[in-house]
Order: structure tokens, then C-alpha cells, then sequence
């Protein structure tokens, strides 16, 4: 198999895969190395294809998302918090997409998250605890944006306001 039709079967297992798939289980599955899938990605994301590192996985951004109803919201609160945010957008039927946090030198400093559940919630809370790593928020004293899916506006409303009851929602 060449490089270019590597390329094209990652393509079409991300276009039909949702949840996102790791460049070690794309290795094994066209066995090759970890470093040639990151460099084909590379190359699909230089070709224009909207493909995104989350840390999960790759995934890629489809149309689909703009029919989702997707906001921004401002949170503030400590790390011993983040659970309790997390589980509530999940809980209300929300996706967190990212999370930014506005830097005084770099500026806006973005991660992809993609956290649908709670059994993702709390890999995602093992891999900062297991990895000796610092959550982004921990920059700006806990201040920081989510942009969040949701199916409606409804789902938005419940989010915001359990976001609101835990005392996350960041209000001056």
C-alpha cells in the first residue's frame, strides 16, 4: 500500500467513526509506525482536511457539527471542581468540545477535549492525574471558556443551569 492510499483508508475510517481513534491503533491497523500515522495526519490536515488531535484520538470534523447547537461558556472554579463541570454538561446531554484560556504572552491557548460521557470525563481527569500534567485553567487561576455541543437549546438551558447550581459559571 502506498503512503497516498494509507492516507485515504485513515480518511475514510475517521469520516466513519465518530469517537476518536488513536494514531498507535491506526499504526497497527496499516502496520506502520506511530510516527508515520502523525505525519500522515500532518500531511490531511495540510490538504485542508479538518481533522482534529483530541486526547483520545483523531477525529474528524464533518459538517454534521454545524447543525449542532454549539455555545461558549465561561467557567471559574478550582481542579477539585472539574468533575463536577464535567459531568455537568455530560449529564444534561452535552459534548465538551475544548477549552481555552486567555494567556498574557501567547494569548488564547486552546485544547481539543471532545468529552461526551462520564466514563470519558474521567479518563480525562486519570490522564492529568496519571500524566503529572496541569490542567489549562490552572494559568488563569481557574478562568476559562468551553465551547459545548448540544442537540438544542433546551439541552443548552439545562447545562447552564447545573453549570450555575455547582457555582461554575463564571458571573463578575
Amino acid at each position: 500500500m502506498t503512503s497516498e492510499e494509507r492516507r485515504k483508508k485513515i480518511q475514510d475510517v475517521l469520516s466513519k467513526n465518530s469517537s476518536p481513534i488513536t494514531a498507535t491503533a491506526l499504526a497497527k491497523k496499516y502496520s506502520v509506525s506511530r510516527q508515520v500515522i502523525v505525519g500522515d495526519i500532518a500531511l490531511m490536515r495540510a490538504s485542508g482536511l479538518e481533522i482534529s488531535a483530541t486526547p483520545r484520538g483523531y477525529v474528524l470534523d464533518c459538517a454534521k457539527e454545524e447543525k449542532d447547537f454549539i455555545f461558549t461558556v465561561a467557567c471559574c472554579h478550582n481542579e477539585g471542581n472539574m468533575r463536577d463541570e464535567l459531568y455537568a454538561v455530560v449529564d444534561n446531554g452535552g459534548t465538551i468540545l475544548d477549552v481555552t484560556v486567555e494567556h498574557a504572552v501567547y494569548g488564547e491557548i486552546s485544547g481539543e477535549l471532545r468529552i461526551s460521557t462520564r466514563y470519558e470525563a474521567d479518563e480525562f481527569l486519570k490522564k492529568i492525574l496519571c500524566n503529572d500534567t496541569q490542567p489549562l485553567m490552572r494559568l488563569t487561576k481557574g478562568v476559562h471558556l468551553h465551547r459545548i455541543k448540544c442537540k438544542d437549546k433546551e439541552a443548552r438551558d439545562r447545562i447552564i443551569e447545573s453549570l450555575k447550581k455547582d457555582g461554575i459559571i463564571f458571573e463578575e
